[in-house]
């Protein structure tokens, strides 16, 4: 599994939001961090979508997370960002033509689950 700077920038935009409890513009934080507005814009929308952080519109607005930072992991956050979590392309969705006979698909499996374990131990908390 390669992470992409989508996740990235994605942890680094969720970390911004934990240090605070109010709406944050994402212009503010987008800046702060480094990361296009744009593309921090898009972000936003998926960690939305699926339910990470709550968007408010207005003067007062911006982003928020809806839980404690302890209550989310970086695995969690990472999979709603990043396309595919898994390591090989035959390992993600078990549509390999081969994967009854592959000898090597227990290995990328294992692999995945390795990563998939070693990401939910962590979480938002402990990366502030």
């Amino acid at each position: 599994m390669i992470v992409s700077t989508r996740g990235e920038y994605a942890l680094r935009l969720m970390v911004a939001l934990a240090g605070k409890e109010d709406f944050s513009p994402l212009r503010e934080i987008s800046l702060a961090n480094n990361i296009p507005h744009k593309y921090a814009e898009n972000i936003m929308t998926a960690l939305v979508k699926a339910e990470l952080v709550e968007g408010s519109r207005g003067k007062y607005g911006g982003y928020r997370l809806n839980r404690p930072p302890e209550a989310y992991s970086v695995a969690e956050i990472l999979e709603a960002i990043e396309s595919s979590f898994s390591v090989t392309s035959c390992s993600k969705d078990g549509s390999c033509p081969h994967a009854d006979t592959c000898p090597t698909l227990p290995i990328w499996r294992g692999l995945d689950e390795t990563v998939h374990a070693y990401l939910s131990r962590y979480t938002l908390k402990d990366l502030i």
